[in-house]
């Protein structure tokens, strides 16, 4: 199977699948896709959504992943929301599809942060010292930046996604 008939099976099967994905550019090559925070985690309750830029090479080579709006997570980039995972950037497998990404690796990722591996020093630092205000800050950042029910990411405050600094309206014991 050739890897642009393999791309569009893909994209039609995460479409068909629990998630709301949006085709941007008329290509199956850049997507939005709706995701939400994985039961029983600190996520839980929130609402992402995440770039996904499939290279022509795929499923040889892994697609780029990116929050839009802001996450609080030691692997994710608070600035860009690139995310640092093995599986995407070193292990990745032709056997991998995009489901696998958001049923399993992603959610893991939320789930279960290496702060050994970070790309957020503040969330892994956070993460290590303090677990407790880690846990705190995370839920108060979901509550912050999360997109709400019937909002789209374009009516959350822009402020709140380039002024990376601005903790103001954050509890001061967490920082």
């Amino acid at each position: 199977m050739g890897s642009t008939k393999r791309k569009e099976i893909d994209v039609i099967n995460l479409m068909m699948s629990n998630y709301k994905v949006e085709i941007i550019k008329d290509t199956m090559d850049d997507l939005i896709l709706d995701f939400f925070g994985p039961p029983n985690s600190l996520y839980e309750g929130g609402h992402w959504k995440i770039h996904i830029e499939i290279p022509t090479d795929y499923p040889y080579k892994f697609p780029s992943i990116r929050f839009e709006n802001k996450i609080f997570h030691p692997n994710i980039n608070e600035e860009t929301g690139r995310i640092c995972l093995d599986v995407l950037n070193q292990t990745w497998s032709p056997m991998f599809d995009l489901r696998n990404i958001f049923d399993s690796f992603i959610p893991q990722l939320l789930m279960y942060p290496n702060p050994l591996s970070y790309l957020n020093m503040e969330a892994a630092s956070l993460l290590l010292k303090n677990p407790e205000n880690y846990n705190k800050k995370v839920k108060e950042m979901v509550k912050k930046y999360s997109i709400k029910p019937n909002e789209e990411l374009s009516e959350i405050s822009l402020d709140g996604l380039s002024d990376l600094s601005d903790t103001s309206d954050l509890d001061p014991e967490l920082l």
